[in-house]
């Protein structure tokens, strides 16, 4: 798919992987509605691009309604649309299923998932009135192999996979492509975004993670390719052979990983 002349929707827009994408997109020629909750990393954002490039939408993607109404906003804007990026999405407390609350599984699950879901539902039917129009979804390594104190956000991160996964299989022969994007380790403001704070015990100081950039100008490499399935990082590459390859290895693998460092 040609990025020049596009419009694409991008939501977390407002930083890290979704900045990235915003600017990685703007450079190829495209034009950008940026969708996030907080107005300030917005501003930042539409700073760092042409104004002509960008229109701005302060949203929570978990508010249905909101998201319903958000297409004809866009349009009435930049025009049209052509496709969609989901990259919106927050992490859990480094806790057990059996310590996490329901109230902290639900919000997980409604940013990660359901705001997928719904902003998915919203510009499907007008995306695939264009002649090429395309839907990326980011995942997480964590829906290939579970990450004992991340449960709820992994299992968030399955349901996106799959729903992807479905969109590919129901949109053959449509000019709508789908991609899917399976991120490892990213540096992003993710944890601080979430509300969340690292483990006293873990150290994240010498993890090797891809930068935000890298990754974005891998999702908007596949995007223009039309390819499928981009896998980001090192790290997300050896889960995703060992998750196929050898499933229990895999899980007893992160496990202990996660034990030593959390005690769980």
């Amino acid at each position: 798919m040609l990025i020049s002349g596009k419009v694409f929707v991008v939501t977390g827009g407002g930083d890290g992987i979704g900045r990235e994408v915003v600017l990685e997109l703007a450079r190829r020629g495209g034009r950008v509605a940026a969708i996030d909750r907080r107005p300030e990393a917005l501003r930042e954002t539409a700073r760092l691009v042409a104004p002509a490039t960008i229109a701005t939408f302060v949203l929570d993607i978990t508010d249905r309604a909101a998201v319903e109404a958000l297409p004809g906003q866009v349009v009435a804007q930049l025009g049209q649309v052509d496709g969609l990026i989901n990259v919106a999405g927050i992490i859990q407390r480094f806790v057990s299923i059996d310590e996490l609350s329901i109230e902290d599984m639900e919000r997980v699950m409604d940013v990660n998932f359901w705001g997928t879901a719904f902003m998915v539902k919203a510009f499907l039917p007008s995306l695939l009135q264009r002649p090429a129009a395309s839907i990326t979804n980011v995942s997480s390594m964590g829906a290939l192999v579970p990450v004992p104190g991340q449960g709820a956000y992994g299992a968030s991160k399955a349901a996106v996979k799959l729903l992807t996964e479905c969109l590919f299989a129901e949109l053959q022969g449509t000019s709508v492509s789908v991609t899917e994007v399976i991120p490892g380790g990213v540096g992003t403001h993710i944890t601080e975004n979430s509300g969340v704070e690292i483990p006293g015990t873990v150290d994240v100081s010498q993890a090797k993670v891809t930068s935000a950039a890298d990754a974005a100008r891998q999702i908007v490499d596949a995007i223009a390719s039309g390819r499928f399935r981009v896998v980001i990082g090192g790290d997300a590459r050896t889960l995703d052979r060992l998750s196929r390859l050898a499933p229990t290895k895999a899980i007893t693998f992160v496990a202990a990983r996660m034990k030593k460092a959390l005690g769980l």
